[in-house]
């Protein structure tokens, strides 16, 4: 989502968030804080809301150190004075969403090629660790349900910053409208007449009935099949006529700039790449919790495909993440 020119002072920017969660843990010789096993119990709460928000679990993770930087640059005083700490902390990881979605727009103007929301891998089929291989990465702390599918984070990327934050925080997460208010800086009124655009947004991509995951990954892997055999016969007969591939490289990876729309030229495309891409070997993954495809090529791996399977059993999108930036959470032991 960022260019090369950006991540430099964003990696300074979490280098210091690091340092200010050190200097917040207590010290040998001091009190331990009795309220930090509670307010860190909240970073799950945090960090689902604002994956969905961002489209971005990267930007979410950020969110969520900044929200904590924010707190503990509070006195131990300010700290107690707070009648609920999670409502605090909700609260000011949403204002920091709805900031960076305002600007998310302008970045993305820059963007080079089509910008896609960040893939997840699912937490059972996870083998790679955190950053430097320790920890617990953050997308297995993301619950995969509707709303995170690539379908449905592509219809948020298509409502305003206020109709986004204030649906999801409403409709998925269950949050008050006199609290979303809060967030969006207008009236519980205006919040419920935002959600309600959005809604009816949703409420169309849920019209299009879908068949269930077995299908799903049935379709899914007679598509892997065709195109490793490159059966173009195959391919056209799994592709819906309209159907649309979208790739996003992010100028970091070779990427078409532009949706290829039909099944004819997307079949083609997909032949010229089994013909001419390096040795690699194509994975059956869930992605984002349906069934999708991992590309690895030398040991890493370079493209994550995303799908929208019609109740007809056509392929309708393919979603294809190629940008490194994007793939974090997708790297081989």
């Amino acid at each position: 989502m960022n260019s090369p020119s950006e991540q430099a002072p964003r990696q300074a920017q979490r280098q210091t968030q690091r340092r200010a969660r050190r200097q917040a843990q207590p010290q040998p010789d001091e009190q331990p804080d009795p309220g930090l096993t509670a307010i860190m119990s909240e970073r799950r709460q945090l960090l689902n809301p604002a994956y969905r928000l961002l489209g971005s679990l990267a930007d979410a993770e950020d969110v969520v150190q900044e929200t904590y930087t924010r707190w503990y640059a509070m006195s131990r005083a300010e700290q107690q004075a707070i009648e609920s700490p999670g409502a605090w902390l909700t609260k000011v990881a949403g204002r920091i969403c709805l900031n960076l979605l305002g600007s998310a727009r302008v970045r993305r103007e820059t963007y080079v090629g089509e910008w896609i929301p960040e893939p997840l891998p699912d937490p059972v089929e996870w083998i790679a660790g955190a950053a430097g291989g320790a920890g617990v990465d953050p997308a297995d702390r993301i619950t995969l349900d509707e709303s995170v599918t690539m379908a449905f984070l592509v219809v948020f990327e298509s409502m305003t910053p206020a109709e986004r934050v204030s649906f999801v925080l409403h409709d998925v997460f269950r949050y008050p409208f006199a609290e979303v208010a809060e967030i969006v800086g207008r009236s519980p009124a205006a919040c419920r007449q935002l959600a309600s655009s959005a809604r009816r947004r949703v409420a169309a991509a849920r019209a299009e009935a879908v068949p269930d995951a077995a299908r799903q990954t049935s379709v899914v892997r007679r598509f892997k099949a065709a195109w490793e055999a490159q059966d173009i016969e195959a391919l056209l007969g799994l592709l819906d006529p309209g159907a649309t591939a979208i790739s996003d490289g992010g100028g970091r990876a070779i990427a078409h700039l532009r949706p290829i729309e039909g099944a004819e030229q997307i079949a083609r495309l997909y032949l010229t790449i089994a013909r001419y891409a390096p040795p690699r070997t194509i994975l059956e993954r869930t992605v984002n919790g349906l069934p999708g495809l991992v590309v690895e090529s030398e040991g890493r791996i370079e493209t994550v495909f995303a799908f929208k399977v019609a109740d007809n059993d056509r392929i309708t999108h393919i979603w294809a993440v190629r940008n490194p930036d994007k793939l974090r959470p997708w790297r081989l032991p």
